[in-house]
């Protein structure tokens, strides 16, 4: 296999994706668990796993910039070297019974996770054309992996300290920290600060005026806002509105997280038969497929297929989005357009996780589905309208 081939990228991309998501995988699984040791009360047993989506949306735009700046691979193994203090001071706070340490901790874990999620248009720059909807999907794909290793690892972990429940988990965070750096050591990506004399790109507000860069942030941005949305309320209103047991919620959103990214293995063979902006639109479809499965009833049936829906909505939404993105900009914009990109996208989705279950309470759990069929089908005809723009145009050219 060739030093820089596209495979031995995407691998190592795809292998980075699996052991650092998992650091997302063991606050999701464990964090709120371990939080309610901790805090003084335990309506805030959620805060700690809200600040690591604070984290994330606050320094995406950051992150793009470090990584831009410093070059792909340093950038990336700097996210990943955050991984191993947040580990640490996370399992220290938990000895130490410090719940706003605890919180610091997993806000850093959101910070880390904010260079971990741009390994897609690392793998999209790095390889051929023809590769790109591949690229970003294979190593989506790590997420089905990392889903699983996070939380098996933090199970088998969990009280490998005595008085410390769960502070062992964290200790397994910190070494799978030392594992993704030693990986991304490895890659060989694109260079991504490309200085050609008299030639920067277009601005920021350039860029903004661009519908080929504009339609796929929003369809990007509503497709990970929409599956938030619904997927942080839907244990609440399975347990607490519907009266479902605990177990039921669980499996739900485990079934959720595999169809997040199980697709990956075809979502870029669909990209090249379809088409990106189809493939987008697809997702945002069926995202509003689950919503109305949603509205035909609360059985657990309905609520695994609905979330199904969701997540498999959510993948061909947003791969397909982040493809069309990938082809829109030069070399020496891609900082500016990926920067922008993360930080539109993981800030509404900071907002949809943290109003998600304030919705639930105000206006209900069909209110929630309701609202998002009418946003993913004006996401649907922005797509279809850059779609038929493209089409214009290449046929004037």
């Amino acid at each position: 296999m060739a030093a820089n081939s596209p495979v031995r990228t995407i691998a190592l991309l795809s292998i980075s994706q699996a052991l650092g998501g998992s650091n997302g995988a063991i606050v999701v699984a464990i964090g709120g668990l371990a939080a309610a040791t901790l805090a003084p009360d335990r309506s805030l047993a959620t805060l700690p796993v809200t600040a690591m989506v604070i984290g994330l949306a606050l320094t995406s735009g950051l992150a793009s910039y470090l990584i831009h700046r410093l070059g792909r691979r340093n950038g990336f193994m700097l996210g990943a070297a955050l991984s191993l203090p947040a580990g640490l001071i996370a399992a220290t706070a938990i000895m130490m019974h410090s719940f706003v340490l605890f919180c610091a901790a997993l806000f850093l874990v959101g910070v880390s996770n904010a260079f971990g999620n741009q390994y897609r248009f690392a793998a999209a720059d790095s390889v051929p054309s023809d590769w790109k909807g591949k690229a970003i999907s294979f190593v989506l794909l790590g997420g089905v992996f990392a889903g699983f290793v996070g939380p098996g690892l933090s199970g088998l972990t969990k009280d490998i300290i005595p008085g410390a429940p769960f502070a062992g988990s964290f200790l397994i965070m910190a070494a799978l920290a030392v594992v993704t750096t030693t990986v991304l050591s490895q890659t060989r990506l694109a260079p991504n600060v490309i200085k050609v004399k008299g030639e920067e790109g277009r601005s920021i507000r350039q860029l903004l005026r661009e519908p080929d860069v504009l339609i796929p942030i929003i369809a990007a941005t509503t497709s990970y806002a929409l599956m938030t949305l619904v997927m942080v309320a839907a244990p609440l209103a399975m347990v607490y509105v519907c009266g479902l047991a605990s177990i039921e919620a669980t499996t739900a959103i485990q079934w959720h997280v595999v169809a997040m990214y199980a697709p990956s293995f075809v979502t870029g063979w669909v990209i090249g038969k379809l088409g990106a902006h189809l493939t987008a639109g697809l997702g945002l479809a069926m995202i509003a497929a689950g919503a109305i499965v949603a509205l035909t009833g609360t059985t657990v049936l309905h609520f695994d297929a609905a979330l199904i829906l969701l997540g498999a909505g959510w993948n061909f939404g947003f791969i397909g989005s982040t493809a069309l993105l990938a082809a829109s900009y030069s070399p020496q914009e891609a900082a500016r357009v990926q920067g922008l990109n993360e930080q539109l996208v993981f800030g509404v989705m900071a907002v949809a996780s943290i109003s998600s279950g304030l919705l639930l309470q105000l206006v209900g759990w069909q209110t929630i589905n309701i609202i998002a069929i009418p946003l993913a089908a004006a996401a649907i005809l922005m797509l279809a309208w850059g779609d038929l723009r493209q089409r214009s145009k290449a046929a004037a050219a």
